[in-house]
């Protein structure tokens, strides 16, 4: 088969000579290149031949008609698009060939500016089916790499620095902007490691209350506060051999990158309320969107914590810098989330694939796959077109739009309250739903824990004494 850019070859089925001159003709000075058949039986062995782009099929033919030579063709494992040729009142065999697989017909006589238009939208079909198969055999040989995709020279770069430095066992600092897939990297990192069949603990360093991050991190004893009736591991404990990852790092409070330093450097801490020394063997993985030197010439951030965190760092580029990675990413997405959500896998339509690469991308990979999950449930259609992703790329502002400056802040409220809501909802689940018990655990009061409950719209189920 030719190549986009390269003449397309199209094979010509006829059983009248004078029929495939004519059609020759008008095509080869538009510069196509023309093979000829003038049977079913013929046309079969030239498809076996010449591995045609395009066959013009006449249905009318001895020997073997253009039907049996249709089923035929459409047998094969990689076939050729075929237009059937048929004679006018023959219609309604036409568009039974078309159920049999046929992409088009034309009726005889016909324009010879018609029979180009068909057959430039029929190559146009056959190059987008070809690219996208294309991609997707693209996509089978990068899954060594897990979830990280990507064929540009930064990606490979990364890559390299994965594949180097994931057995060492030292700690490594994740540099990038918000979308970028730092959480990535680290689970790619951890699953290459001696530490692979280890737990890997994430934990959210923007979404971590003050009042709660010691006991969070470091556990705490039966005891250690009122109503911390059962001792409790914490993130520390549960990584214990494997590997920790905080995300956000950038985000933590002073006080909280004191105590991880303490952590890192003696490897050793102890429970809220407790006086027993536990040790841990973890290895610490950070990632961060923030400038980290310019936080510390800030004061936002401890210079010896970064040291500590940095022994080796990866930086991931912004989708922006790597367009060559869109076509990629994006087919990726499409079919992960039409298989997902149960839809056909939609081909994307060349200028629907340039929109996508001519974006920026502010909010990178995350933003990426958002939107084209949005355009598989939205949208029906074999193909995604370009009106498709200008939609979804420029939507109209609403009224209460917001700064980005505003637009962090309430992404950060959201994670925060989500931890909360979590956090406290498994200590209603631990006691029964007994609001009284569950107050005493956290340290809280409990009209605090109850005006709480409220604010999150958490469930309370089970009886008890204030419950």
């Amino acid at each position: 088969m030719q190549e986009k850019g390269q003449p397309a070859k199209i094979l010509i089925v006829d059983d009248e000579m004078p029929a495939r001159y004519g059609l020759r003709k008008a095509l080869e000075r538009v510069g196509y290149i023309i093979c000829e058949a003038e049977d079913g039986r013929a046309a079969l062995d030239a498809v076996a031949g010449e591995s045609p782009d395009l066959v013009l099929l006449d249905i009318n033919m001895p020997v073997m008609d253009g039907m049996e030579a249709l089923e035929a063709i459409s047998g094969l494992e990689h076939p050729p698009l075929v237009i059937m040729l048929t004679a006018h009142g023959s219609e309604r065999i036409a568009v039974e060939a078309m159920k049999k697989g046929a992409y088009d017909y034309l009726v005889k006589p016909f324009e010879v500016d018609e029979l180009r238009l068909i057959i430039k939208n029929t190559l146009e079909k056959i190059y987008l089916r070809r690219e996208n198969l294309l991609l997707l055999q693209r996509l089978a040989d990068m899954t060594r790499f897990g979830a990280l995709l990507g064929e540009s020279d930064s990606m490979k770069r990364v890559f390299q620095l994965i594949e180097r430095i994931a057995a060492a066992d030292v700690a490594v600092l994740i540099q990038g902007e918000s979308g970028t897939g730092k959480e990535l990297v680290a689970r790619e990192i951890h699953r290459r490691s001696l530490r692979k069949d280890r737990p890997f603990v994430c934990v959210n360093s923007a979404a971590l209350p003050e009042s709660l991050i010691e006991s969070e991190l470091f556990g705490h004893e039966q005891g250690a506060f009122t109503g911390a009736v059962t001792a409790r591991d914490g993130k520390f404990l549960s990584a214990d051999g494997g590997t920790i990852f905080f995300d956000e790092i950038g985000d933590m409070s002073a006080n909280t990158q004191a105590k991880i330093l303490r952590v890192i450097e003696e490897k050793q801490f102890q429970k809220l309320g407790g006086n027993r020394t536990f040790s841990v063997d973890v290895r610490v993985i950070s990632a961060s969107n923030k400038d980290l030197i310019a936080e510390i010439a800030g004061g936002g951030f401890r210079e010896d914590l970064y040291y500590r965190l940095k022994v080796v760092d990866v930086t991931l580029p912004p989708l922006r810098e790597r367009p060559r990675d869109i076509p990629l990413l994006a087919q990726h997405f499409i079919r992960t989330f039409a298989e997902r959500h149960r839809r056909p896998v939609p081909t994307l339509a060349p200028g629907a694939l340039r929109a996508l690469v001519a974006c920026q991308w502010p909010g990178n990979v995350r933003q990426l796959e958002n939107l084209l999950e949005k355009v598989i449930l939205l949208y029906d259609g074999d193909n995604i077109e370009e009106a498709d992703i200008r939609r979804e790329l420029h939507p109209r502002p609403s009224a209460g739009a917001v700064s980005e400056g505003a637009a962090y802040q309430d992404i950060k409220k959201a994670a925060v309250e989500d931890f909360e809501r979590r956090f406290i909802g498994e200590q209603l689940r631990r006691h029964g739903g007994n609001i009284t018990q569950t107050a005493l655990s956290l340290g809280m009061h409990r009209q605090s824990l109850q005006q709480k409950i409220k604010e999150l719209r958490l469930s309370v189920r089970g009886e008890g004494e204030g419950s």
